[in-house]
Order: C-alpha cells, then structure tokens, then sequence
C-alpha cells in the first residue's frame, strides 16, 4: 500500500476564546492564524467587536447567494480597500456599482476570445528566461523559489501588458519598488477596523504611500509611452493597447490615464502576486510527493520545446492537476469581504446591514464537511466524484459570480505551463528543517520564503 505523502504546512489555529486586544494583534500580524480551528467545520460564524459585526459563510448555499445569485446586494466592502488605497485608488479591485461595472465594460474584452492564445508566446518566453535564471543558480545550496516565482510571474505580466521583458529598465523598477511596497504595506489598516467617517484621513506608513507613489510614477511612464504609441500607430497589440483603446460601449470612453494607472497597478498585483503565490506553492508541494513530481516531469518531457504553440496547454493535464491543488490548499487571496446592505436572514440569524460577509476560500478549500482529506495533497481529487461535486460548490480560488476574476484563465494557462517548464529542467527536493510556514499578507505566502534544492535533470539520471 502506498503511504500517503506528508501533509502540507498550515498555519497553528488560534483559542476559540481570545481577547479582543489579541484578536487585533494576531490579525494584524496573519489573518490565518487569527482564525479558530472550528471554522474548518462550521457552516457560519459570527464575529462581534464594538465597532461592527462580521458573519464567515462556508455554508454553499450562502456563498452563491453573496457571490452570484445577488451580488450587488453585497457589493465589496469598503473596509478591504483602506489598506490597498495607496496603490490601488480607484482600480477596478476595490470600486463597487456603476463605476465598477463600467470598469469591467472596458477590461474584460481585452480577456476574451482569442486574447489567450495571443499572449502564450509571451508566457513562453517567460518560462524560458526563468529556467535560464534558475540554471544560473543550481548547486548544492538551496534556492528561495518563492522570490524566484515573483521575478516569473513579473516578467509574465510585462511581456503580456506592455511587450517588454522583466529586464526592462522600468519593469525592473516596478518589481524592485513592489517587493519594498509589500514589506511595508500592513496587513490592515485602522480604518478596516474603525468607523472612522468618510471625512478623515486615512493614516498609512510613510514608506507604504513612499513606495506606492514610486510604482504609480513608473506605471505612469509605461502608459504615457504607450499613448504616444497608440497616437502614431506603432503600438504593439497587446493587453495594454487592447484596454487602452477600447471604448465603454455604453458611453463611448476611454479609461483616461490616472483610471489606466489604477488598473495597471491591480492587475500586477493580482496577475503577479496570486500566480507568484500559487507557482511557488505547488513546486513545494511537488517536493511531497515523488510521483506526482515524476507525472508532471513525464508529460513536460513531452512537449515539443522546438515548435511551442498553445495547443500543447491541452497535454498538461497532471501540471494543470497540481496547480489546481496548490489553489485549494494555498489560495492566493484567502478571504473575500462583502458588505450587507439590506436586512438579511442566513442560517436562521437576523444580519443587519452593514455586517460584513467574509467567503473565506482559505476554510471553505479545507472543510473537514465538504472535502475529502482536506489538508492532504491529492491532485488526483479532481477526477473523483467528490472533488468535482466539491469544485462546483466549495472552490473560488479566483472568486465566483459576476466579480470573479477577469484573469482567472490566463492564470489557468500561465501557471500550469511554467511548472510544467521548470519541472522539465529541473527535480526539486525539500531542504530539511525548512518547510514553509504560510502566514497570509496580500496573499498567501511563505513566512522566511520556500526554499528547495534544483537538481538538473540530466545530473539527476546519473
């Protein structure tokens, strides 16, 4: 009988019963380890502070009808957007009702049809530059995949957004600027815990609104030079020109520059953060099981490296497996939080508007009521009855419902190809004492990062 591998890394619950004060503080340093083992069972929870009162739905039944069956009745709350408005202003992450709607009028054709197959020669090119860099660093001292998995994921959103690679003298300034903007930047922010007025300020740390100024300055850059481009026909037909250019076609506008500078700057840090989050997690998980790894090998030794084309996504069926389950156990973004805003009844209790509804895709990916061995590494569950029953109803990596992410199938090719490309090079083997601790900030990530040997695949047949 074949022994199961071992279970992955998962942040120490804490008591059912703690201080407000150390609720506060456990949040403020990992949103995950804030949270009590009984929510891993529960259909909901009820959450009180002074200031306001918070429900956590694993229950199916009410996540659809937050996410997809009435969601305007539940639009984003305004509490997630106080830490991320630095950066992030007015993207299309954080609007709500007709501003948001416009918004997704303008984005979410540059995502449709045939723009998938339009980018994969960029996402080649990518993984290729990748695997160089990873050659590079091949030895006997281990390497940090996680920052490994940032630089690529990078790199992906520049070749595909602007044509240019991660080398780049601007791109390269944006990645160097993100990293300092996400040691800086708190996981919350007073204002996502007081009802502070609509008036006052909000108080960020000076080297989060520092760093987010830097990144906007550069992004604006990007996007000026494009316009020019745009103006004199010799733009590059990529994702950038495709929004840029496209009108709403409700009132016939543009996004102007500072709208287009928001945008931008979401969609690197939901293109690069969540697909950096979720590659860097399943190479760790593959280091788990062995034979996982050799099927991801066997089929990424089959591809044709010499006449790349998106037709060979279709062969990645074992990489597309495991990166799926690395979404399962490691969502990137682990909590979505809405907002009431008309009385509501869930499960029997009266909600009042203004409570904040919170889909926690960290618990309900690990409901010990819904999934099978729920804190295991089986990709193989996506072939069984109850892993198919449990991906309709109990998996929203990339949320669900008209709010789902514009994204969520270029992540779905991006991902899988990469692992696919890395593990083609390289076998990846656990560092002994140094398995990751997932601690939650803007996504799920490593705490001292995910560090694993490469061993190059012809060293590792002899």
């Amino acid at each position: 009988m074949t022994a199961r591998p071992p279970i992955p890394p998962k942040p120490t619950a804490r008591p059912d019963k703690v201080s407000l004060g150390r609720y506060l503080r456990l949040f403020r340093q990992d949103i995950l380890s804030a949270q009590p083992a009984r929510l891993y069972r529960a259909w909901m929870a009820e959450f009180r502070t002074p200031f306001f009162r918070s429900y956590l739905c694993n229950d199916p039944a009410l996540v659809d009808l937050v996410l997809r069956a009435r969601p305007m009745d539940f639009p984003k709350s305004g509490r997630v957007s106080e830490g991320l408005r630095p950066l992030l202003r007015h993207s299309v992450f954080v609007t709500n009702g007709a501003t948001w709607a416009r918004q997704r009028r303008i984005i979410d054709p540059a995502f449709e049809g045939g723009r998938l197959r339009d980018t994969f020669p960029a996402m080649w090119a990518a993984g290729q530059a990748c695997v160089a860099r990873l050659q590079a660093k091949t030895g006997p001292e281990p390497v940090e995949i996680e920052q490994e998995a940032s630089h690529v994921a990078a790199d992906v959103i520049f070749r595909t957004l602007f044509s240019i690679p991660i080398e780049h003298a601007t791109a390269a300034a944006v990645f160097r600027e993100f990293r300092a903007h996400q040691r800086a930047a708190p996981v919350v922010n007073l204002g996502a815990l007081l009802p502070l007025p609509v008036w006052m300020p909000r108080f960020h740390r000076r080297q989060t609104k520092r760093t987010a100024a830097r990144i906007r300055a550069l992004i604006q850059e990007l996007c000026a030079a494009r316009t020019a481009e745009i103006a004199a026909g010799t733009a590059p037909d990529d994702l950038a020109t495709k929004i840029m250019t496209t009108p709403d076609p409700e009132t016939g506008a543009c996004f102007d520059t500072e709208e287009m500078i928001d945008q931008v700057a979401i969609f690197f840090l939901a293109g690069h953060e969540t697909s950096a989050s979720a590659l860097g997690w399943a190479l760790y998980l593959l280091t788990l099981d062995p034979a996982w790894q050799d099927r991801v090998f066997c089929e990424a030794a089959a591809m044709d490296i010499e006449n790349p084309s998106f037709s060979m996504l279709n062969a990645l069926k074992f990489s597309r497996a495991v990166f799926r389950e690395a979404l399962r156990l490691y969502p990137p973004v682990p909590m979505f939080v809405r907002e009431a805003t008309c009385p509501e009844t869930f499960r029997d209790r009266a909600v009042a508007p203004g409570a904040q509804v919170v889909i926690s895709p960290w618990h309900l990916h690990r409901h010990e009521r819904l999934w099978d061995n729920p804190d295991g590494f089986d990709p193989g569950r996506w072939d069984t009855e109850n892993g198919k029953a449990c991906q309709r109803r109990a998996y929203l990596p990339f949320s669900a419902g008209p709010r789902v992410c514009p994204g969520a199938g270029f992540a779905m090719a991006e991902g899988p190809l990469i692992l696919a490309m890395i593990l083609r090079a390289f076998r990846l083997e656990r560092v002994a004492g140094r398995d990751p601790v997932p601690v939650a900030h803007l996504t799920v990530r490593a705490a001292d990062g995910i560090w694993l040997r490469l061993i190059p695949r012809e060293a590792a047949k002899m």
